[in-house]
Formats: structure tokens, sequence, C-alpha cells
């Protein structure tokens, strides 16, 4: 049996971290809660799911607070060569970059998001045969909760993001998944997931998954 891998590169909502009612309480899902542990258990022994799920992870940007090494681009490519060969690299990130330090617009995000594509490539281009990419359009955030004034002026530029992320991957040769379209952030901060969506991107997951690689 042909096993396949993907590897699924973003921030908190990747690694799974719960809606944050206080600052430094961090409480992550169990994997058979989170998106991509459940994505694993759908898609079977046919594929092995790797998680690279960083809170406060950028695209591109150093975090002057929160540190450098949550710049999504410094750490990609050791990331991917780590777990060579690949079939399929998902990318979600973009939400952390509407914080308000950070002060970049809708079409500055996206433009991260190439730069992160074209660094994907150089990463994987010792193997074989080049991975399938998918860029995965964050979700949009709310300004809620304690992380409000972290994330003010985020929300509407969050919903910009989709279309944006969408041009830039069909520019880039990747594949498109806007997460925005299956699920939404929780009340109770604004930005993470409640437990039923992390249930509903990882069937919209699955099912981009089985139409990327049909058979």
């Amino acid at each position: 049996m042909q096993v396949r891998t993907i590897l699924c590169y973003g921030d908190s909502n990747t690694n799974g971290t719960r809606p944050l009612r206080v600052p430094g309480a961090l409480d992550r899902y169990a994997e058979d809660e989170r998106w991509p542990g459940l994505l694993r258990a759908s898609l079977g022994e046919s594929w092995r799911v790797i998680e690279e799920g960083l809170p406060g992870r950028t695209t591109v940007h150093d975090d002057a607070v929160e540190g450098r090494h949550r710049n999504g681009l410094r750490t990609l490519r050791a990331c991917l060569e780590s777990h060579l060969p690949l079939d399929l690299v998902a990318i979600m990130l973009g939400t952390n970059d509407l914080k308000a330090r950070f002060s970049v617009e809708p079409a500055d995000i996206a433009a991260s998001v190439g730069t992160l594509l074209a660094e994907a490539r150089i990463a994987t281009a010792a193997q074989d045969f080049a991975p399938r990419l998918l860029v995965i359009a964050p979700v949009p955030i709310d300004e809620a909760g304690f992380l409000g004034a972290m994330f003010r002026g985020g929300a509407e530029k969050s919903r910009h993001l989709a279309p944006l992320y969408e041009a830039i991957a069909e520019r880039n040769g990747a594949d498109f998944l806007d997460a925005g379209a299956v699920a939404r952030v929780s009340a109770v901060d604004g930005v993470h997931f409640e437990a039923d969506q992390h249930a509903a991107l990882a069937r919209a997951m699955a099912a981009k998954i089985a139409a990327m690689f049909p058979g």
C-alpha cells in the first residue's frame, strides 16, 4: 500500500490551541480533537499527517514581543527538509500577521504566503518529485475577549484574505481551500476554534485531499 505524507504548517489553530479566556493560559486540544489529528483518522493508513503548528507563528515577520522563532519563513525549510519526502504541504498562516503590532495590509499578507510557497519549492527540490502545495486561507477573526486589543483592526482585514490567497495560490501553481467557508472562530477570544470547528475543517480538508489525490 502506498503511504503518502502531508505536512500541515500553521499557527495555533493547527496546533490545536483552545479558545483563550485569560493571558498565558495556553491549553491544547487532544490529538483526536484538533483538525490535523481528525484528518489523520479520516484519511486512514494511506496517509501520514505531520503536525507543525506553532502558536503565534506569522508568515514572514519576526515578532519582537513573542520571539523571532515565530517567523514562519525562518523555520519552514528546516521543517520541510526534516520530513522529506513529502506528497503535500498545507500552509495555513496569516492570522498572526493581523496583530496591530505588524501593521500590514491584506495584500501584503497574501504576498508573504507567496514567499512561503517559493521557499517550499526550494526546500523540497532535493526529492525526486515536487510535492503538491495547498494554501489554506485562515478563518476570519473577530476582535473579542482580551485578544481584541492585540488584533485591533485585524477583523476587517481578515475578511479580505481569502480571494487574495486564492490568487496567490493560482499564481504559484498551488491548490486552495478557504477555511472561512467551512469554519468560524470562537466568540470567547475571536481567534481560536471550538472543537466542532476543528471537526468541520478536518472534514473539508479530507474532501479536498481526496479530490487532489483520487484513487
